[in-house]
């Protein structure tokens, strides 16, 4: 029994002796396995096809050529499947011309299967897809994680989708759609650059990229560079960073030639031309006179922008109600889009109401009549028609020219505006600047009308160009619908027609001025419906009571180093959580914040305070310390004794060191005496790693290894080895919400320090804006302000300053002012 007992109870001892012995060889081996890898990582070179990933592909410039050529590619496809389909619904439709139900149903049925197709198809895949994502890429710029906006799936269902429902024939869009396609398409080559180099490119970098993707969406299907980089800077973007301009251009310029380009290796086109050549006169294009009719154009379509964006607005409130049908609607997905489809094909039958309108003919082949030469009232009465010369389709036997436009302009109008509201990916640019031509054809008719003998000039008489006004009408059209006047360079890059450059700027600055005072941009109206966490600017006229401060949404357990901080307290933070930066402080009580240090410098110096080669030093200098004391007489029992010392210390038995202290690379903490403006400034970067020493041979057993290492541990850190940054940029607890998204996108941060009296307190980064922008929105959409808004706002700035730190800091003022005046009344 005695002996039972005792072997138990020697087995409960060694069982946590057991326990904490396995814990410790995880331990070491984690450790080993975190040294290997950091040495490996230095020391092993690369294989040559990784070295040349590494070094070429994750270059930007590299990017931007792959960022113009994918888009490029794309859309130069999609347009083979748009032409299928649409060429599929006219041959079917020729077939069945003996019997007109038979027409009627060749006409409805392909573009009703290719709608309800998309919007299945895209609810499925990815429902970010649906629509124009212009909405969502504006967020992103401003800094907002939309989720899954510019995931692969949302990639596919747009490409899919797309191609769809504008092979349909429906009133849509394909240029802002390729916004959304551009910007994924940079978003997925910045995370493949970021997998090349297996270093995480900032939120900032990507950003920009995005930017640049959003300018190659809309340059991959006009053709135009220039127009490209503007639109996506008045669309994208607020502030916009000069040095981002250089990649958009260049990724814009390439998008644009591989998109003339691959028509002309296939044949399509003997040679790069702008894709609506236009004919226009060059000598006189147009006569001063005629800029105040483009004045008046540019009002009407200015009023047709606001109108257009309103009602638009309606049908998507209509369709996110909670009306019972509105609800249904939602809930069968295809149906709402099938419906529409079957409307519009039917109100565009060519035999029935479409002979008023056009309807045989695409959005392209429209364009192409409304911007030629002729001048329809007195081409249309002859008889011979080129067959090639789509402007026939508005000749009627008992209507008018200006009737047939008059009805095109209307029923295209209503058309496009409900036609956009479906779940389906689609734009509103393209439909708009058709509307626009319209109008602009009607309203360059009817001053061929009113000018019938042209105007006088020198002897000579110039006849007003109806297509001129077309042109005219359509980006004035298209610019106040997104409140945009790089409409007006696209249509010179689109047309090559720039000898009307003063009277198109005039009507695209006239339509915005306004559209702007009416209605908010098409956009801005789809971000206040959908209640997206959208950046705004407070501006002097706001009364929406205090805004959200920044000490509201901060994060007040902030993660620190000081300067007594060991490497204890070094590897205990960096291993907790991913941090790209820390901040450093005085010291613990004082929390005076002296500026911040990358983690990537602080990991490298716990690498190379816990390296091999250290390791390896140390044992040469105690190993020189035992030759030095066994040279030295001293006696047998001193030898054992000191012996005896060595092996109860945990180190090597095999070597005797002598008593005296062994000699160790100076490691010392950073003083307050220390602190100075040139170690803050001129700190040099982490000293290399020492050298493996070959005369020296590691001896050190596992558990010398890991008790070794827990005495560095305990050492100071040296941050004279590290760079620090002692102009971190700091902001005060008071910081309004829209100031601190000013200065990160301004400054290109990825987060801020919050200090007060110079105190570290919290720190902000784009997560945590992200989250008081979400939560800001809850309640009802952000209030956007149109660009031209400050036009409106020049008088109240004058009268009216009761922001939220002003009218704090008049509260202060008034408080002193009211103390002073007792004093002032007592020295009377």
């Amino acid at each position: 029994m005695t002996g039972d007992i005792s072997e138990k109870s020697s087995l409960q001892c060694a069982q946590p002796l057991m326990y904490t012995e396995e814990r410790e060889n995880e331990s070491f081996k984690q450790r080993l396995t975190e040294q290997k890898q950091s040495e490996e990582s230095v020391r092993v070179c690369s294989p040559p096809w990784r070295k040349f990933f590494l070094w070429h592909l994750g270059e930007d410039w590299v990017l931007l050529i792959l960022l113009g050529i994918i888009p490029a590619t794309m859309s130069w496809a999609m347009d083979f499947g748009i032409e299928f389909f649409l060429h599929s619904t006219i041959w079917l439709y020729e077939k069945a011309h003996s019997n007109v139900f038979l027409q009627y149903l060749a006409w409805v049925s392909i573009p009703v299967v290719l709608i309800s197709f998309a919007a299945g198809f895209t609810y499925l895949v990815g429902p970010q897809a649906a629509g124009s994502g212009i909405p969502e890429m504006k967020a992103i710029a401003k800094g907002v994680d939309v989720k899954d906006h510019l995931s692969l799936n949302t990639l596919v269902a747009k490409i899919v989708g797309l191609t769809c429902a504008l092979g349909s024939g429906m009133p849509l869009g394909k240029e802002s759609p390729f916004v959304h396609i551009g910007g994924i398409c940079a978003a997925q080559l910045s995370r493949f650059a970021a997998f090349l180099g297996k270093v995480k490119q900032s939120e900032s970098q990507t950003v920009e990229l995005v930017i640049s993707g959003c300018a190659v969406g809309l340059a991959c299907c006009f053709g135009s560079p220039a127009g490209g980089v503007l639109y996506s800077v008045e669309v994208a973007s607020t502030f916009f960073m000069v040095r981002n301009y250089w990649k958009g251009f260049f990724a814009a310029s390439i998008s644009a030639f591989v998109f003339r380009f691959l028509p002309v290796c296939s044949g399509s086109f003997e040679t790069i031309t702008p894709l609506f050549k236009t004919w226009f006169r060059q000598d006189h294009p147009y006569e001063l006179m005629e800029l105040l009719s483009f004045c008046v154009l540019g009002i009407l379509s200015g009023l047709a922008g606001a109108l257009f964006v309103f009602i638009n607005g309606v049908m998507v409130r209509f369709i996110r109600s909670q009306r019972p049908i509105s609800q249904f609607l939602v809930k069968t997905r295809v149906l709402y889009p099938a419906l529409v489809t079957l409307v519009i094909a039917t109100l565009t039958f060519p035999p029935g109401f479409g002979q008023f309108m056009a309807g045989e003919l695409t959005q392209k082949e429209t364009l192409y009549a409304l911007f030629d030469n002729y001048t329809w009232s007195k081409h249309l009465q002859e008889e011979h028609f080129d067959p090639s010369d789509h402007s026939v389709a508005w000749k009627h036997p008992h209507v008018n020219v200006f009737g047939t436009l008059a009805i095109s302009f209307i029923m295209k109008f209503f058309m496009s505006a409900v036609a956009i509201s479906m779940p389906v990916p689609c734009g509103a640019f393209v439909p708009a600047f058709v509307i626009g031509a319209y109008l602009g054809r009607l309203v360059g008719e009817v001053a061929a009308v009113v000018l019938p003998e042209g105007i006088h000039h020198n002897g000579t008489i110039f006849t007003p160009v109806p297509g001129s006004y077309a042109v005219a009408g359509a980006a004035a059209m298209s610019g106040a619908a997104t409140h945009t006047v790089s409409t007006a360079l696209i249509v010179f890059e689109l047309t090559g027609q720039i000898n009307y450059i003063f009277p198109l700027i005039l009507s695209v600055i006239v339509a915005n001025i306004v559209a702007q005072t009416l209605q908010p941009s098409l956009y801005d109206c789809l971000i206040r419906i959908r209640k997206l966490p959208y950046p705004t600017e407070l501006t002097w006229g706001h009364h929406e009571g205090p805004s959200i401060q920044v000490e509201d949404f901060m994060v007040k357990d902030v993660k620190y180093i000081t300067l007594t901080s060991t490497y204890k307290d070094l590897h205990k933070i960096l291993f907790a959580r991913q941090f790209k930066s820390l901040p450093l402080v005085k010291s613990a009580e004082s929390m005076i914040l002296l500026g911040s240090i990358e983690c990537v410098q602080l990991r490298a110096l716990l690498s190379q305070h816990l390296s091999r080669a250290r390791r390896l030093e140390y044992l040469r200098d105690c190993a020189q310390n035992e030759r030095k004391h066994t040279s030295t007489p001293t006696s047998e029992d001193g030898n054992q004794k000191d012996i005896q010392e060595v092996s109860a210390g945990g180190f090597s038995t095999t070597h005797s060191f002598s008593s005296a202290p062994v000699k160790r690379p100076p490691v010392r903490g950073f003083q307050d005496s220390d602190i100075t403006l040139k170690s803050l400034l001129c700190s040099h970067s982490i000293v290399e790693g020492l050298e493996d020493d070959a005369d020296v041979e590691d001896t050190m057993t596992k558990k010398e290894i890991l008790e070794w290492e827990e005495q560095q541990l305990e050492d100071k850190v040296n941050f004279n080895d590290c760079k620090i940054d002692p102009a971190s940029i700091q902001l005060l607890e008071r910081t309004s919400l829209q100031k601190v998204h000013s200065i990160l996108t301004l400054m290109s941060l990825d987060q801020l320090y919050v200090t007060s009296v110079g105190k570290l307190i919290g720190v902000v980064s784009r997560r945590e804006l992200r989250k008081a922008f979400e939560g800001s929105v809850k309640i009802r959409g952000p209030i956007t302000h149109p660009p031209m808004s400050t036009f409106r706002e020049s008088k109240t700035r004058c009268r009216n300053t009761n922001t939220p730190e002003a009218t704090e800091l008049h509260s202060l003022l008034g408080s002193e002012s009211s103390l002073d005046q007792p004093a002032e009344s007592e020295e009377k």
